[in-house]
């Protein structure tokens, strides 16, 4: 299968693979795997967003389902402006924004880490942090959890997941400029917080199980910088 599942073809056969609008518009026609199918391509994706900018396996199984039921219900709304990619991640990154702020609203006292049994979360295995890290691990997720919601879900999509800066601008209906400011705050307000963390200049600050927060964009020495790599007194300063 390729990156984005969306090439994929039964072994032996001779047909194009259907896109990913062909099987969002067959199951608005009521072909009954047509969604099954198109969540199969892309689910991991989405889970993985969810539960980075969550930061709960229960809560991001919560917020994903809810996704997921939600664009099942509009896809005939679905204008075709952008990608079915784009779209379902707006719908994941919306869900996973809306718990975040309803939580911040209502604020409860959280179980000891590990009590919860997570066994029957939705989604894909997460890799565990060597015992060594884990208390970094732990720590690095309390900062970027920490981070103004914007924030948070910018750097989600393109520090951690990897996501292009125009395509994160899709997903989150934002100019490219302000998601380029939302990171270099971000990593701004990480880099204080966890500036102690770090052993070494050049070595990248890891939480053993979560890619590292800076990923290929990673700070240069001497400062914070923009994504563009330009210093960050030169990089968009629109507020948020």
């Amino acid at each position: 299968m390729a990156p984005n599942g969306s090439t994929e073809r039964p072994v032996g056969s001779d047909s194009p693979p259907a896109s990913d609008l062909d099987l969002l518009r067959a199951h608005v026609a009521g072909e009954r795997d047509a969604f099954a199918e198109l969540l199969r391509r892309h689910r991991d994706r989405l889970w993985a967003v969810a539960l980075r900018t969550l930061g709960d396996r229960e809560e991001a199984a919560d917020a994903l389902q809810d996704a997921l039921l939600s664009a099942h219900r509009a896809a005939g709304r679905f204008r075709g402006d952008s990608a079915v990619t784009t779209w379902l991640h707006r719908i994941v990154v919306n869900a996973c924004l809306d718990r975040i702020r309803r939580r911040q609203a209502h604020p409860t006292v959280p179980l000891p880490d590990g009590v919860r049994d997570v066994t029957g979360a939705t989604g894909g295995t997460e890799p565990a942090a060597p015992v060594p890290d884990h208390d970094t691990a732990l720590v690095v997720r309390e900062a970027l959890a920490a981070l103004p919601v914007e924030q948070r879900a910018a750097l989600v999509l393109v520090d951690v997941q990897g996501y292009p800066i125009a395509e994160v601008a899709r997903i989150l209906e934002v100019a490219e400029g302000t998601v380029k400011s939302r990171c270099a705050r971000g990593r701004a307000r990480l880099a204080a917080a966890l500036g102690y963390l770090r052993t070494a200049p050049e070595q990248p600050l890891s939480d053993g199980g979560m890619p590292t927060v800076t990923g290929r964009n990673q700070q240069p020495r001497g400062g914070v910088r923009s994504v563009s790599g330009r210093p960050r007194r030169e990089a968009n300063q629109e507020e948020l």
